[in-house]
């Protein structure tokens, strides 16, 4: 079959199937075929069928910002996304930072081909990242609807809108694709694909893999991944089955954020350096920067760990069905399994961070003078954690997903009526460790993986059962106008189990710290959340031939996060308040975040012959959020803090936004696209802290909700001549503030980032069928800055990570 008909097909059962926008312009898989090789693709694209604010951004269009990037990296050019790493291609997923419309990525719905990935915190309980679910060589396009995603999205935690990633088709030429790019810091990435072509009765396949190697750009840890995809499709009049499999292992060495204010301690106040590195390889200075296992008071909470890492190991894979029952009804089944496992370790000195206080609670008899920090237990405590003075920890994680989604669509004459139900069964677990960090040890490096530990902390293995079901229809009323209504219900039971509890400080302890009573540990129950009702109303008005306006209200919810770890740094669960009461008080008063959306806005799409303007297409909206029940942790704990954890609803936010994007069209060469945001996002009420059974107000009451910038500007400047094409990107990230009172702040960034590339065919060569070069780089001006920031209290202080320096790279493609 075709390339172009296997993906009108692919494109009709995908709107039949979810309701989805049909795009103005070409998609992504099909647009380097299309295309006349001397016009300009549209560098995004907006939906003219949803009520809501949809854009899109192709794979083509993402490679050309930098090959290898991350869809999510990829989207910060799309208007309302505020998105920060500290990394050239968003792979690096510690110190990713995504905010849209005023909702942080935890409050954002995530798939790949309707797949859930989860709420994509770091610390993960039910997903992984779009760029662990598939490779960026083989996406196709991302969607983002910025302000509700669609019902029939896969996500118990959509409160904010919903991003989008599809894989691309396999050709229908047989081929194979490799590609190769160096670069700054020994950047190597290598990417090879072998497309089968059509094998006859509408069967074509391709099967994938990609190395990934780059150096930190500021210390000696190398960012590596190792990825396969596999996809299999067949089409013929009765349907459309797809078999896609994805293994990704990906190791990723961090830094740590830089403290300033009162994160930083009184007596290193002034050391606030732009990077933190860690000081692997070099042992030897690691271990003479200690005394005692103590850093430097000189550094304060800024001190070097000796090194770090994230290390993930996935396998996603899913079996899809799009039956066409007849020319009216359509019935797509997918059934998905997810299994994924990892840590994250960190090697750092083992007097910090209290930690001398928890390992004398598991080793009493290294407590000498009845404190664990005198130098004789400090000492006791490094020999036993190997003598370096340092001591490796990990979190380690563990989840497997099974699900199905089910989605039947039925045109009735007027009306396009949609049901369907999406199941999903997680187990997933999360430990805590500590290993011994000896100078003999063979597990020095943030690559291995650590064995035999000198104890667990703790052990938590979790059970979570998602439902979510919905209807809607779809009434043309009459050609210019199209209603849409729906609802949905979101239903969730989730409950744990402790293998391993956390030993705490008991009467009578050896040293001189409070004891707990009742112990802060791990909490065992289980929540059942449901909402059976989340309905969403909207309208399609064509205005005229070329404009049209949209509107949309809906109720979104965010579920509990079933998740447990020794600090709540991850995210507020209730399976981490430390005590059964905190638990079963939670249980019985809390409710989940909710989200009251409204929007507004036009579509336009007009040819222009203006002196050299010759065309315009772009989107305006206007949105309004009442963001209700918001959950916080107005008391928290880490290892042995003498106080549980209370995590309580304390109010709600109130935002209003507008964005305008358009891209203006200059001849058959060139094109501009800009993207200008405005959010507002401020706290309804105070709240209350607790802290040592002292209630502070914390008075946030019309406050900007922190790290959510005021403006947002994007830009990008294409021109294709021929075989050559270039293009010049901008992104102004305004002020952001870095704490709930608004007393700290980052300052404005805008980068600049540039990409040119020139393409030979070779129609006569019997092998080789085109070469291409392109070139990359990212932060021209080499600006510094702030690239995530992280909120750590009401006022005084935050964290921050650095932007990354500019860097060049360049990438060869052939094509055999």
């Amino acid at each position: 079959m075709h390339s172009s008909k296997r993906g009108a097909l692919k494109r009709a059962l995908y709107v039949t199937s979810t309701l989805s926008s049909t795009i103005l312009g070409v998609s992504a898989a099909y647009a380097a075929d299309a295309a006349s090789p001397d016009t300009i693709e549209t560098v995004i694209v907006t939906s003219e069928r949803t009520t809501r604010s949809a854009v899109q951004l192709s794979g083509i269009q993402a490679q050309r910002v930098l090959p290898g990037i991350s869809p999510l990296k990829a989207i910060q050019t799309l208007p309302g996304v505020a998105y920060e790493t500290a990394d050239p291609w968003g792979n690096n997923e510690q110190n990713e930072s995504l905010l849209v419309h005023g909702f942080t990525q935890q409050q954002l719905g995530f798939t790949m081909d309707g797949v859930p990935l989860g709420d994509q915190q770091y610390g993960n309980y039910n997903g992984l990242s779009p760029s662990r679910a598939v490779t960026s060589e083989n996406v196709d396009h991302v969607t983002l609807s910025s302000g509700a995603g669609q019902l029939g999205i896969a996500s118990t935690s959509n409160l904010g809108g919903a991003i989008e990633t599809f894989s691309s088709d396999p050709l229908d030429t047989m081929g194979l694709d490799v590609r190769e790019t160096l670069g700054s810091f020994y950047t190597t990435r290598t990417f090879a694909r072998l497309d089968t072509g059509d094998l006859g009765d509408g069967n074509a396949g391709y099967v994938s893999y990609l190395h990934h190697d780059a150096r930190a750009w500021d210390f000696e840890g190398h960012q590596m991944d190792d990825q396969a995809n596999l996809k299999f499709v067949h089409e013929d009049s009765t349907g459309r089955l797809t078999f896609f499999a994805d293994y990704d292992y990906k190791v990723e060495p961090n830094e740590d954020a830089t403290a300033f204010g009162n994160q930083q301690t009184a007596a290193a106040a002034s050391f606030t350096p732009y990077t933190r590195p860690f000081l692997f390889p070099n042992l030897a200075a690691a271990i003479a920067n200690l005394t005692h296992g103590t850093p430097p008071a000189s550094q304060g909470n800024n001190f070097s760990n000796y090194d770090s890492a994230a290390q993930r190991e996935d396998v996603l894979t899913y079996l899809q069905y799009d039956w066409n029952i007849d020319s009216d009804m359509t019935w797509s089944n997918q059934v998905y399994y997810h299994h994924d496992t990892g840590r994250g370790i960190v090697a750092g000195p083992i007097n910090q961070a209290g930690l001398p206080g928890l390992f004398g609670i598991y080793f009493p008899a290294l407590v000498v003078g009845g404190s664990p920090t005198t130098t004789a237990s400090l000492d006791n405590i490094v020999a036993v954690f190997g003598g370096t003075g340092y001591e490796v920890r990990t979190t380690e994680y563990r989840i497997n997903r099974t699900g199905i989604r089910s989605t039947f669509d039925w045109q009735w004459g007027d009306h396009e009526i949609e049901a369907g139900v999406w199941y999903e069964r997680n187990a997933s677990g999360t430990g805590r460790r500590w290993y011994p960090f000896a100078a003999a040890n063979d597990d020095l490096t943030p690559y291995d993986v650590p064995r035999n530990p000198a104890f667990t902390q703790y052990d938590v293995r979790l059970k979570t059962d998602d439902v979510q079901l919905h209807i809607q229809d779809q009434w043309r009323v009459f050609p210019a106008l199209l209603l849409q209504a729906g609802i949905k219900a979101s239903l969730q039971t989730a409950g744990n189990k402790v293998l391993t509890q956390q030993q705490n400080l008991l009467a009578g302890n050896p040293f001189g710290l409070p004891a707990t009573n009742p112990p802060v540990q791990f909490p065992t129950g289980s929540i059942t959340s449901n909402n059976w009702f989340l309905p969403q109303v909207g309208a399609i008005w064509d205005a005229t031939e070329h404009e049209q306006v949209f509107v949309n209200v809906q109720k979104n919810m965010r579920q509990f996060i079933p998740y447990a770890a020794g600090s709540n740094f991850y995210g507020a669960s209730p399976w981490s308040l430390g005590s059964q009461l905190a638990f079963d008080t939670f249980k019985a008063t809390a409710h989940p975040e909710t989200a009251w959306e409204y929007e507004a806005g036009i579509r336009t799409r007009r040819d222009v012959d203006f002196w050299w303007l010759s065309g315009i297409e772009g989107q305006a909206n206007y949105y309004h959020v009442n963001f209700s029940n918001r959950l916080f942790n107005v008391a928290t704990y880490n290892f042995i803090n003498p106080n549980p954890a209370i995590l309580v609803n304390v109010g709600g936010v109130t935002t209003d936004g507008i964005d305008v994007a358009a891209t203006l069209h200059f001849g058959d060469h060139w094109q501009v696209y800009d993207a200008v945001s405005y959010n507002n996002s401020t706290y309804d009420s105070n709240f209350t802290t607790v802290s040592g059974g002292v209630s502070t107000v914390v008075p946030i009451a019309g406050k900007q909700v922190p790290l959510q910038p005021n403006w947002l500007n994007k830009f990008v400047l294409s021109t294709n001549w021929d075989d050559f094409e270039a293009q010049l990107v901008g992104d102004l990230v305004g002020r952001r503030f870095t704490s709930y009172l608004n007393d700290q702040k980052v300052a404005s960034t805008f980068e600049l980032g540039f990409g040119a590339s020139y393409t030979v065919d070779l129609p006569q060569n019997q092998y080789l069928h085109r070469l291409k070069i392109a070139v990359n780089a990212n932060n021209l001006t080499d600006t510094t800055g702030v690239s995530t920031a992280v909120v750590t209290g009401a006022s005084g202080g935050y964290q921050a990570f650095p932007l990354p320096p500019r860097m060049g790279f360049v990438t060869l493609s052939t094509n055999f």
